[in-house]
């Protein structure tokens, strides 16, 4: 199978390119703009097998475009796009240009070369605020223009599947974090967009304070509650949704792990790991943020039979602050 991952160089896509570099004979394609992927990722991955990769922005369809004249893919693993919340809220343009203009160009190269799979990096803002547990049908309403963009980049993805008979499957992640067990990858990116990574830099001595923004939302401890995921079993979620799509038709599917985990109980499981105290300051809420989420994962883990492996937030923690250390 021809594979073509775009953000192949970032967070997700990188860990599910080692995933699929190291358990599978694929023949991998990775198109990447260094936004905010890393060519030294590139670098790392290429030591475990080597693939393609091209420099190139999703925005300039004629650019990409070229790549899919050298050759057939079989497959669109979509990774790249813009994901900080607040940065959403303050440039919203932006990430409508790099999330949907992006899907929108890719979508449209899938149809005009006859890709059958196409597997989209979504996320849980989708549903935004008003509900805590949400399964895959849960009523849609992004509270920031984050979420805004992926739900836009779901729907062209829906409708032209539906208008041009390729095949999906759309994740909509929950709080992705921590680092391959062997710390060969993790999260390189400086502008911190994840709680645990933040707290990770804390414990590492790479960052003075972490910021809890709010601590009056109705929760346990008054501090927001997510569910958290740790990044290798996200990864093998992709690998398990192009099997899936071997034999079933398109669907969309919660990855997490069911469970909420607020701010403060991050905090307190990283100090615990680390052996390290750092400074914590209450801060004002921030606009755009909800007060809980967690994910309903029932219908991944009946249809996919997807069984997490690292459900665990010590570990979570514990590869997050081993990446610090060694980064």
């Amino acid at each position: 199978m021809n594979i073509l991952v775009t953000g192949g160089a970032g967070y997700i896509g990188s860990h599910v390119v080692k995933i699929l570099l190291e358990e599978t004979n694929y023949k991998l394609t990775i198109i990447d703009n260094f936004s905010t992927g890393f060519e030294s990722t590139i670098e790392e991955l290429k030591t475990i097998r080597n693939f393609e990769f091209y420099k190139a922005d999703l925005k300039n369809l004629e650019q990409v475009e070229r790549i899919f004249n050298k050759k057939h893919f079989n497959a669109i693993l979509h990774f790249a796009a813009s994901i900080a919340v607040p940065e959403s809220m303050s440039n919203p343009l932006k990430y409508y240009d790099n999330n949907v203009v992006s899907t929108l160009n890719l979508t449209k190269l899938a149809v005009k070369y006859d890709v059958k799979k196409f597997i989209f990096s979504s996320s849980a803002a989708v549903y935004g605020e008003g509900q805590t547990i949400v399964k895959e049908n849960s009523p849609k309403n992004p509270v920031n223009p984050y979420g805004r963009s992926k739900l836009f980049a779901e729907n062209i993805i829906t409708d032209a599947s539906k208008a041009y008979g390729f095949k999906y499957v759309i994740l909509r992640y929950f709080n992705v974090a921590g680092a391959t067990p062997d710390l060969l990858i993790g999260p390189k990116t400086p502008e911190v967009a994840s709680l645990i990574k933040a707290v990770a830099e804390c414990a590492a001595g790479k960052r003075e304070k972490v910021e809890v923004f709010g601590d009056d939302y109705p929760t346990i401890d008054g501090s927001g509650v997510r569910d958290y995921i740790h990044v290798s079993d996200l990864a093998v979620t992709h690998i398990k949704a192009l099997d899936f799509l071997e034999e079933y038709n398109s669907e969309i599917f919660n990855v997490g792990y069911g469970k909420g985990v607020s701010v403060k109980e991050v905090i307190k499981v990283m100090k615990k790991v680390s052996g390290r105290d750092f400074k914590v300051e209450i801060a004002p809420r921030r606009k755009g943020d909800l007060a809980m989420l967690i994910a309903n994962c029932d219908k991944i883990k009946e249809k996919m039979n997807w069984t997490p492996k690292y459900d665990d937030l010590e570990f979570i923690c514990k590869t997050a602050y081993e990446w610090e250390k060694k980064v």
